[in-house]
């Protein structure tokens, strides 16, 4: 079928990596800037205009963009995918999709909430079957982030676990005011921009889970090789903080925002992200 197209078959597993990295790089600035901006603009014209039905919150566009947001973070670890981090992520997908569950018929350990938008086919009716490419990325990009920050540092297992753990934190305090706001979910009781402060009593306990089987299930020298490789391999990072600190702008939330702004000098201290537009696809396009 690919051949039929003009595609050419990898050779091998070598050559599929090197094609998928070199086609998220030329797409980079698409991908990472673009798609948030647009989706940022999507989102919020559901929430707050008049669009028709069929395309307020689709969720098949929502699932799309975000699929796309991801495939920095997906090039950079399918290498690493081996047997022990397909287990590690199989856990953490069945742990997901349990917490949630009970979470969303019980309350705990979240605090009361109802899901307001659509977002695609879900499991018992009650959790979305998406789950994990909304969940997993946050964990896996605060991980990397913070290997990246404290460089040898990180070798330190507390201290790569904690600082871990309280990026997952920052990032949820900078995700759930933005989500509320656009009513994907609303709590029963309303403390910090709409979100309660159990919300991150929660998360503290998700977010220890995934952490330490991130930790146990990725090779720390491969997931340290391929962000010396791809430098493109945070860019999901910066979809996220642009598209969920403009949310949170337009609703006026402040803090959040400064949150965001928090996300991003981080992400600038990594000096990952100063490329050449003209080297990407749409740059030789606007720039020619």
């Amino acid at each position: 079928m690919a051949e039929a197209l003009g595609w050419p078959v990898p050779e091998d597993r070598a050559e599929a990596v090197a094609r998928f990295d070199a086609a998220v790089r030329e797409h980079r600035f698409t991908i990472s800037v673009v798609f948030p901006v647009v989706g940022a603009t999507m989102l919020l014209a559901s929430a707050e205009l008049p669009v028709p039905p069929w395309l307020a919150f689709n969720p098949a566009l929502v699932l799309f963009g975000t699929l796309v947001m991801r495939l920095p973070l997906v090039a950079g670890v399918a290498p690493l995918l081996d047997r022990r981090a397909t287990a590690a992520l199989l856990a953490l997908t069945a742990y997901s999709y349990a917490i949630e569950y009970v979470g969303v018929t019980t309350g705990w350990p979240y605090g009361a909430f109802t899901y307001g938008v659509d977002l695609g086919p879900m499991i018992l009716g009650e959790v979305p079957l998406g789950l994990p490419v909304f969940f997993f990325p946050l964990v896996l990009n605060a991980y990397l982030l913070v290997l990246l920050l404290l460089g040898e540092r990180a070798d330190a297992t507390p201290l790569r676990l904690l600082a871990t753990l309280a990026t997952v934190l920052l990032i949820d305090l900078v995700l759930d005011p933005g989500a509320v706001g656009l009513g994907f979910w609303t709590y029963e009781v309303e403390q910090f921009y709409g979100v309660p402060w159990s919300n991150y009593r929660g998360w503290l306990l998700s977010g220890t889970v995934a952490v330490v089987l991130f930790d146990l299930g990725f090779d720390r020298a491969g997931l340290r090789r391929r962000l010396a490789e791809c430098e493109f391999m945070l860019d999901d990072l910066v979809s996220f903080v642009l598209l969920w600190g403009t949310v949170n702008a337009v609703y006026a939330n402040w803090l959040p925002v400064a949150l965001a702004g928090l996300l991003g000098a981080g992400l600038l201290w990594t000096d990952r992200f100063d490329f050449d537009l003209s080297e990407t696809r749409l740059g030789s396009v606007v720039l020619r």
